[in-house]
């Protein structure tokens, strides 16, 4: 557990939701003073480069539509649950 633990916080966290011009992403987190439009949403390096661009904005979209409503980050799915097909369409 505690092996895992520790990957897992090594792990270089970026916020997919400011993508740099160069294609980078910035590290998540903020400076002291920083502005940033948007609520970020982070995700280890490897993931982000993994996601496709529809589902790097899907996952965007999502957090900032969450909004932050408190004293604490508000957290959604990284990846949107798919919908069940039914006989007559989506459910």
């Amino acid at each position: 557990m505690a092996n895992g633990l520790r990957k897992w916080v090594a792990e270089k966290w970026v916020d997919i939701g400011s993508k740099r011009k160069d294609g980078s992403y910035a590290p998540c987190g903020r400076s002291k003073g920083e502005k940033r439009k948007g609520y970020p949403k982070c995700v280890p390096l490897a993931k982000a480069r993994s996601m496709s661009e529809g589902q790097r904005r899907s996952a965007v979209a999502r957090k900032r539509a969450a909004g932050n409503k408190g004293p604490k980050p508000t957290n959604v799915s990284t990846f949107a649950k798919r919908r069940k097909m039914s006989m007559g369409g989506l459910v």
